[in-house]
């Protein structure tokens, strides 16, 4: 007789169910596993005889076998430890075979039986969601677990508290979800002097998520600006904080099973890999564009990059995902982030101040600023130069508006945008419109049609750059609370499209 407990095998953010089966049949003794697990899996076998051991149940001397259906599925990781432990336990008819069956366990074992946490205990739980089935998995990763809601999670200790629990001696209580992480935010924007121009560029990049290249001398305030974006931007929803928290179990990033409404703001630094930004490595692991999924990634320092990595976040960036191909493993991610990108106008970083610029000036700025293609200039929305503050202005009072304030803006710019588009759609903000969606909302007057069309003409717009425009127009009558695209909309849109383009050409 086969007995059968289930567990899942993790493709990206997508956890597919596994069945895994054991039989105990006559033959030579034996402890075999198949089913295209990795080596972590393979040495299962005796994590679980060293944890039976400890509870003082003998293996028969028989042959075990452990099959992982579907066995063209490559399995990968420690954590299933638990369910081969389960389904042994099943078949020795030391815990019952329906209740088995009727769960989904995931957790690594350690040799005195103790259950050590493991990583994507939050994507696991929705699987089990899905198939109706109980979520088991190690005491700490319960509370990460309980976030789905929609199905029962048990926590458990010990393998010693699970076949209590499944026999009724000792039932375990089920997990309840973690604590919401609370982030503090210290930093306002009114702590910035002057850079009022940026600081609106800020704004209306956070309203509509546009993505957003600044550009000034060294010490200009390009980092603390960016620093600030977390503070106006709105809390994520249930639904953008499930998924992005999915993504974190996957990355260990969870701390004890909170999770947080703040959207995440990852900052790689520019020595970074290609893995390490979209992705890869052993496993095909999120990368930091999927770390920063509805959230901020800033890339300071941005023409430093490799040139290989700047390109590839070309694709990401017009569809909203990756996938990362792999030898063994074709995985997709989701990465809607808002980037942020910040760069010295030349690699001296003083081309604009003619008693600190180098003697290649301006050869220097156009090779510079070179490194980062046309097709990759062309999908920032917003371009602001960041001149140097004068030290007069340092010991004035702060100016602008408080974080608060500014945020208080972008969250009712988004809320419009979020009753403008249906939930069929897929679309959120104004920087995700496209085709048709993006006509209906974003059409102009005459007036302000007439100027962009001259304007591009002019400047030699491409179809895209022309797009752009209208969504970031889109987004400043939205914070004015205009129904319509007006002239003075159209103006602002293009002043933050070309004003970099034209300093780079000169």
């Amino acid at each position: 007789m086969v007995s059968r407990a289930y567990t899942v095998a993790f493709q990206g953010v997508e956890a597919r169910l596994v069945e895994v089966q054991c039989a105990v049949t006559p033959g030579l003794p034996a402890f075999a596993i198949v089913g295209l697990p990795d080596k972590a899996v393979s040495e299962a076998r005796d994590r679980v005889r060293s944890a039976l051991t400890s509870m003082a149940i003998a293996l028969p001397s028989k042959r075990i076998t452990i099959n992982l259906s579907p066995a063209d599925l490559p399995k990968e990781g420690s954590h299933f430890d638990l369910p081969v432990a389960l389904a042994l336990l099943a078949a020795l008819e030391i815990v019952p075979q329906d209740t088995a069956e009727s769960t989904v366990a995931l957790g690594e074992l350690s040799l005195d039986g103790t259950l050590v946490p493991v990583l994507g205990a939050l994507p696991a739980a929705m699987t089990a969601a899905e198939e109706h089935r109980t979520l088991l998995c190690p005491a700490a990763s319960g509370a990460e677990a309980a976030w789905v809601g929609a199905t029962q999670v048990i926590g458990a200790q010990s393998l010693t508290d699970v076949v209590r629990h499944f026999t009724g001696q000792s039932p375990i209580a089920p997990a309840q979800p973690g604590e919401v992480c609370a982030d503090p935010l210290t930093r306002d924007l009114r702590e910035v002097k002057g850079q009022e121009r940026a600081k609106r560029a800020l704004e209306i990049a956070a309203a509509g998520r546009h993505h957003l290249m600044m550009v000034g001398t060294p010490g200009s305030g390009k980092s603390m600006l960016a620093a600030r974006i977390p503070g106006i931007l709105p809390q994520l929803t249930a639904g953008e904080a499930l998924e992005t928290s999915m993504i974190h179990s996957l990355s260990g990033l969870l701390d004890e099973g909170g999770i947080t409404r703040t959207r995440p703001f990852r900052e790689p630094h520019h020595t970074a890999s290609m893995a390490a930004i979209v992705g890869g490595g052993r496993g095909a692991k999120p990368g930091e564009i999927s770390l920063a999924h509805n959230g901020v990634l800033f890339m300071d320092e941005f023409p430093e990059f490799p040139r290989t990595v700047l390109e590839t976040l070309r694709q990401p960036i017009e569809t909203g995902e990756v996938m990362v191909a792999r030898a063994n493993a074709h995985v997709k991610y989701p990465c809607r982030f808002m980037l942020v990108a910040a760069a010295n106008p030349c690699k001296c970083g003083y081309l604009s101040d003619p008693a600190r610029a180098c003697a290649r000036v301006p050869q220097c700025g156009d090779d510079y600023l070179g490194r980062i293609s046309g097709p990759l200039m062309d999908r920032f929305d917003l371009r602001v130069e960041v001149p140097p503050v004068a030290f007069a202005d340092l010991d004035l009072p702060p100016s602008g508006d408080d974080s608060a304030t500014v945020a208080a803006r972008v969250a009712a710019a988004r809320a419009v945008q979020i009753n403008r588009f249906s939930p069929e759609t897929g679309l959120r903000q104004n920087a995700d419109a496209e085709g048709k969606a993006l006509e209906s909302m974003a059409t102009p007057d005459a007036e302000g049609r007439e100027l962009l069309v001259r304007v591009a003409e002019r400047f030699g717009l491409s179809a895209r750059g022309y797009h752009r425009v209208l969504r970031v127009a889109r987004t400043i009558a939205d914070l004015e609370g205009s129904p319509d695209v007006r002239r003075p909309h159209v103006a602002e849109a293009l002043s933050f499209r070309l004003t970099t383009a034209t300093a780079m050409a000169a």
